[in-house]
């Protein structure tokens, strides 16, 4: 299958062509200022370094994900999600987690419409 053709950086100014929206120079500068203006302070909150650690053991403990296990599907964990939001009084505790795949992490979040804020 034919491989989309590149596009023009959307970093102000880059002519350099790339697959995704920003180029690989711009791409972590971009991250780095979403995180400081555009991400909401309560969430840097939230996820700190007691959340990484343990996001890691959930994930040690979970190497595949839940969704695509349960269809027999085997895929590593990428990601890991929160049944209960925190933002809706859900917590960190085990039995509020759930390892998912990057693309099963998505869909549930496209399909619950709090992904891109529309709302």
């Amino acid at each position: 299958m034919p491989r989309k053709p590149k596009r023009p950086c959307s970093y102000p100014g880059c002519p350099n062509l790339t697959d995704g929206r920003f180029c690989e120079e711009h791409a972590k500068e971009e991250a780095r200022r979403y995180e400081h203006y555009d991400r909401d302070p309560a969430t840097k909150r939230r996820y700190g370094r007691a959340w990484k650690r343990i996001r890691d053991s959930y994930a040690a403990a979970h190497p595949l994900c839940e969704e695509c296990l349960a269809k027999g599907v085997y895929t590593p964990t990428e990601e890991i999600h929160h049944m209960l939001p925190l933002s809706q009084g859900g917590t960190h505790d085990r039995e509020n987690l759930k390892a998912l795949c990057k693309a099963c992490h998505a869909r549930i979040h496209a399909e619950r419409g709090d992904r891109w804020h529309n709302a």
